[in-house]
């Protein structure tokens, strides 16, 4: 779950960084979140995963060299690329929330101390 969390983290790395929005959102996605698999996401986040991914490859290559990714990220209006980089956005607050919820707290109640100690 944490390699997710951080692959989203370098993604919005790429979006923050320099160049056009495109050229960003086309390193951001293949680099860091093309190899994410669906089934490895918590379900609260899946269905918009799919939907970033659809919106991600939805195009088929044209020109030789040139993949589904970088196909449909050139054909996308600058509205629908402002759309894909918000989408990965929110999924890496999801994934912070999702992760955050799994976590046990870090400090326990001296009750708690003393109890888990008795047994």
């Amino acid at each position: 779950m944490s390699d997710h969390v951080n692959r989203f983290y370098a993604a919005l790395l790429v979006l923050a960084g320099h160049g056009r929005i495109k050229q960003r959102l086309v390193k951001a996605y293949e680099e860091n979140l093309a190899i994410i698999e669906d089934e490895d996401l918590p379900m609260a986040v899946k269905q918009s995963f799919a939907d970033l991914r659809h919106m991600m490859s939805r195009v088929d290559p044209v020109m030789k060299r040139e993949g589904r990714i970088r196909a449909s990220v050139r054909k996308m209006s600058a509205a629908e690329a402002d759309e894909c980089a918000h989408k990965m956005i929110d999924l890496y607050r999801d994934m912070i929330r999702y992760s955050d919820k799994a976590q046990k707290p870090l400090r326990q109640g001296r009750k708690s101390q003393l109890k888990a100690i008795k047994t």
